[in-house]
């Protein structure tokens, strides 16, 4: 069942960059969050999202959120692609999958691609915004309108 607009982020385990157990429950409810999901470290979209979310940090971070980045690679490729491209923001490890199960996040071009969505909740937990696009660059205006707005 997928992740509605109006629902509580789901709880979750993972491993970060470093390796460390990473706990949503640390972050769900604190301060609002936006947490995508993407197919593949090192891919041009993907660098290109990455590095945009990158090049608005500062701006999520001055609204109090914090912005979460979620795929199956490794935490060794998570580790080269964020020490490559200086991404500031936490990056999850989900090698088998559970946490894109667990949100509902489709698969593209006929199942093959693993989906992009941006989902963004407030300082409760609560989804406010999903944005399901494969056009990577897209998902950054989208989530920080989406966190003004929660001002």
């Amino acid at each position: 069942m997928a992740i509605k607009v109006g629902d509580t982020i789901p709880n979750f385990t993972a491993k970060d960059t470093k390796g460390n157990d990473f706990d949503s429950q640390n972050l769900v409810g604190q301060k609002p969050l936006v947490i995508y999901f993407y197919p593949k470290d090192n891919t041009p979209g993907c660098t290109a999202q990455a590095c945009s979310f990158r090049d608005q940090y500062e701006d999520f971070k001055d609204m109090g959120a914090e912005v979460i980045g979620i795929s199956s690679d490794s935490t060794a490729s998570h580790q080269k692609f964020a020490n490559q491209y200086q991404l500031p923001f936490i990056l999850l490890s989900d090698p088998d999958k559970k946490i894109r199960h667990l949100f509902g996040v489709p698969t593209d071009l006929l199942g093959l691609l693993p989906g992009r969505v941006t989902y963004v909740a407030d300082k409760n937990g609560m989804v406010t915004m999903i944005f399901d696009s494969m056009k990577a660059v897209n998902h950054i205006p989208k989530a920080l309108e989406a966190i003004k707005k929660l001002r």
